[in-house]
């Protein structure tokens, strides 16, 4: 589309672009947001709502991705590329974005499944105010392939730009993990970033220690304290000093770094100490050089790694702009515009996106199909010019890729080029009055429009003699409309209602104005000229009644006849509208009496369940007590067996055990738990997890022979015959396989006593936690680590949160400095 930023600002296209960099949550997606400009191109306009769509439907089930710790790291991995030496800070930036793509990754992919086809993908998409809006060709299905559609309970949608561009993150963990091995949280070199840094730091240690002591021993004497001015040492020049006063000068060897603005202290570094400075200083100098060799080290990894750092960067500026968008949607409750190409405009309830949403009049307005022009009339601020821009603006939104605030079936075209001459554009500079800067800006339109464009003139043929304006703006308007142009315009010339009544494809319309309040509604009528109100508010006003008619007898007979024409036309739309309310009052009583019947038998349903599960639990609890009382009883026999040294067949208490069970009732069954009618089951294989139906217990199938299977139920193993057995079915359908195990205890070097969940999702790193964590009782450990990262906070609180039930965990606490601070747990086992 041809940019004209006369026209983006005059139509307030700008603030549009600052609300939505106010949406964006990073810097990357922000300079994405501030270059969006609107394409005229059918195809590029279609895609682009598309993918916001996407991202509209991914905010309304699941919210947005995380895009915390991301940061615009070009800059620096190119200097890097370049052979550049990174600081710690540009470091650790890097390690933030690769760990934040990689959220936003796992994200975005965890949404996905196998395609398949849904309702949505049939009926198109979704408003980002939860209606649906039905596409067409612009909305086209999303591309098929693994991975495009996200899962919401029986609800899918296809997201295939989404995942095609999380899945150009590449996750670089080696990389960030190396970093941060030498990088602190606080951006400064680790100690244990190399062998000779630790050497050096702890040499550094010792020696500040060796200097601090004799200077104690300065400061703690009695001479001391008689000569400093303050029992304190300091450093001055990167060298440890002591303030000594003025007077006492001589009683010191040693250099003077410095003194105080009086003049009355001077900071000394004695005789003393100065070789322990000198030591310090030339170990100082050998740590710089090692931490700029690891600064080097380290950049050059990330060089080495550097177009994959800036894809990564792009793509995640890319999807934070798309979330920005789909967050603006939801801000000004807009939905997706159907697009088309014909020249056709539809706008259902459509709202100005400046104006206060509680206070702003909405408009229906209809153009390109039946008229492809549109003549408003009215009084000043009465609205002409609000829905000028809302209409341009709307169209510049919806080419840009934006959702519209205007009601779902909206429809909007694709213009190669919006113009508008809007507002008093009278230049004192350039001598122009208000009507040559008019006409200089419609020239410039005429020149450059095309049959495909959309133009917007306001107060057409204004600032010059009536009849001479009037006549131009006719013309004006024949020429545009000759050229096939959708044209909206507004004017005060009763000559231009007599065009567009005579005038085939050319629609009137007006503002609505109340005379019994004086005052505007702000309501669009299409098909209806505005009228003249001036008479009718004059005698409202108290002007004489003869003043009025004698300005009535001057009018002329056509302008008479017109006034009259719009008179009626103006009271057989308040009848209708009147019709239409009442009409609208009906079909709510219907729609709120069909409610509530809906919620009455929805309680109805609830009532029966409700008792039907409560007599079913008495009746299993009369069971349950009866079966206990078996269980004891047999248990009971069992001991005394035991005791007496006696033998009781393990047939026989299963015989027993089957009698207690034949007197159990039969429970009707839940129809939510029966097995849908038809399927087969397979037979039990060892391994599966099986309901012994004569015992009326559940066990695990050892082996299978013939017609019978060797199954174990707690501490016995017998033979059932497999017509007695049924396969216990998890909620997915298929039986649930339990094999049983023999536990090992791992060799300690087997084990580990670190667990790293650095980038994993909160539902996959509590079930490493739970494994890691038997893995370490079955060694006998007594602590270990947990590496979650610093990042939003969600991971540790979920993992703490899992740890404080775990029936392993003593007690668990955060790393301390040495220990990897708040991004480490460290937990105790019992």
């Amino acid at each position: 589309m041809p940019l004209d930023n006369k026209v983006l600002h005059t139509l307030e296209y700008f603030r549009i672009i600052e609300m939505l960099c106010g949406q964006t949550s990073t810097s990357l997606g922000r300079e994405l947001a501030e270059q969006l400009t609107p394409s005229g191109d059918y195809g590029e306009v279609g895609r682009r709502l598309a993918v916001t769509d996407e991202a509209v439907a991914v905010l309304r089930l699941k919210g947005s991705p995380p895009f915390g710790g991301i940061r615009d790291i070009r800059s620096g991995v190119f200097r890097a590329a370049k052979g550049g030496m990174l600081h710690g800070e540009e470091l650790l930036e890097i390690a933030d974005t690769i760990v934040g793509g990689h959220r936003v990754k796992a994200f975005l992919q965890g949404l996905h499944s196998e395609p398949g086809t849904t309702d949505e993908e049939t009926h198109g998409g979704t408003g980002a105010h939860g209606n649906g809006a039905h596409g067409n060709g612009a909305h086209g299905k999303g591309a098929g392939g693994k991975g495009a559609f996200m899962r919401s309970g029986k609800e899918g949608r296809p997201i295939p730009e989404l995942f095609r561009i999380s899945s150009q993150i590449v996750e670089l963990k080696e990389l960030d993990q190396k970093i941060r091995q030498c990088i602190d949280e606080n951006a400064q070199v680790r100690d244990h970033a190399s062998p000779e840094l630790a050497r050096v730091r702890a040499d550094i240690r010792t020696g500040e220690a060796r200097v601090r002591e004799r200077l104690e021993q300065i400061v703690r004497s009695a001479a001391g304290q008689k000569m400093l001015q303050d029992q304190i040492i300091t450093i001055r020049n990167d060298r440890y000093v002591i303030p000594v006063k003025q007077e006492y000068r001589s009683h010191f060897g040693g250099i003077v770094h410095d003194q105080s603005a009086s003049g009355a202290t001077l900071f000394i570094e004695p005789e003393s100490v100065v070789e322990l400075n000198n030591r310090l200083r030339e170990l100082h100098a050998r740590e710089k050089r090692e931490v700029e060799k690891i600064l080097l080290d380290l950049s050059r990894k990330v060089g080495e790694h550097a177009e994959q750092l800036q894809e990564n960067a792009e793509a995640l500026g890319k999807l934070d702009f798309i979330f920005a968008k789909a967050g603006l949607a939801y801000a000004l409750k807009a939905s997706r515009p159907l697009l088309n190409d014909r020249g056709f405009i539809r706008l259902k309830r459509a709202r100005h996106p400046l104006l206060d949403p509680a206070r702003v009049v909405p408009i229906d307005v209809e153009l390109g199909d039946e008229a492809t022009a549109i003549i408003i009339t009215g009084p000043n601020t009465g609205g002409k010019t609000v829905t000028l821009k809302t209409v341009g603006l709307l169209s510049l939104m919806a080419a840009s890729g934006l959702f519209i605030p205007a009601e779902d079936g909206s429809e909007m075209c694709v213009f190669d080029a919006v113009y508008a001459d809007i507002g008093d554009e009278q230049s004192i500079e350039q001598s122009l009055s208000t009507f040559s800067s008019h006409m200089s800006n419609i020239i410039r339109i005429l020149r450059n429009m095309t049959p495909k464009s959309l133009v917007l003139l306001d107060e057409l043929g204004a600032g010059t003699d009536p009849a001479e304006g009037s006549a131009l703006a006719i013309s004006l308007l024949e020429y545009i409309h000759g050229m096939g142009c959708r044209v909206i315009a507004t004017t005060h010339y009763s000559e231009l209602k007599a065009y567009a009544y005579e005038r085939e494809g050319v629609l009137n319309a007006s503002m609505e104005f109340d005379i019994r309040t004086l005052s505007p509604t702000y309501r669009l009528l299409v098909g209806v000229p505005g009228r003249s109100n001036a008479f009718a508010i004059a005698e409202r006003l108290g002007l004489s009644r003869r003043i009025i008619e004698e300005a009535r007898k001057r009018l002329g007979e056509d302008e008479q006849r017109v006034e009259t024409m719009i008179a009626s036309l103006e009271e057989n739309r308040v009848t209708a509208e009147a019709e239409r309310q009442t009409a609208e009052r009906l079909r709510r009583e219907v729609e709120s009496l069909r409610a509530q019947l809906a919620e009455e038998k929805r309680k109805f349903a609830e009532q029966k369940e409700k008792l039907m599960r409560k007599a079913e639990q008495e009746a299993r609890s009369i069971v349950e007590r009866a079966r206990r009382e078996a269980d004891e009883i047999i248990a009971e026999l069992r001991r005394m067996a035991m005791e007496e040294q006696a033998s009781i067949k393990e047939h026989k208490l299963a015989e027993a055990r089957r009698r207690l069970n034949e007197a159990e009732p039969d429970l009707p069954v839940r129809r939510r738990e029966s097995r849908p009618a038809g399927r087969k089951t397979r037979p039990p294989e060892p391994g599966d997890e099986v309901l012994v139906r004569s015992l009326g217990q559940k066990g695990a199938v050892l082996d299978v022979s013939g017609k019978e299977a060797q199954v174990q139920i707690g501490v016995l193993k017998m033979k059932v015959p497999l017509d007695d057995l049924e396969l216990v079915e998890t909620k997915h359908g298929k039986a649930e396989v339990k094999v049983a195990a023999t536990v090992r205890r791992a060799r300690p070097d087997q084990v580990r006593t670190e667990l790293d969940l650095r980038g994993a999702t909160l539902e996959d790193a509590v079930l490493e936690v739970s494994k890691f964590l038997d893995e370490a009782m079955l060694a006998n450990l007594g602590t270990v680590r947990i590496i979650h990262g610093k990042g939003t906070g969600v991971l540790r609180q979920g993992i703490q949160e899992n740890l404080r039930r775990h029936k392993h965990v003593k007690s668990f606490r955060l790393g301390e400095i040495g220990e990897g601070g708040s991004g480490v747990t460290v937990v105790e086992l019992r």
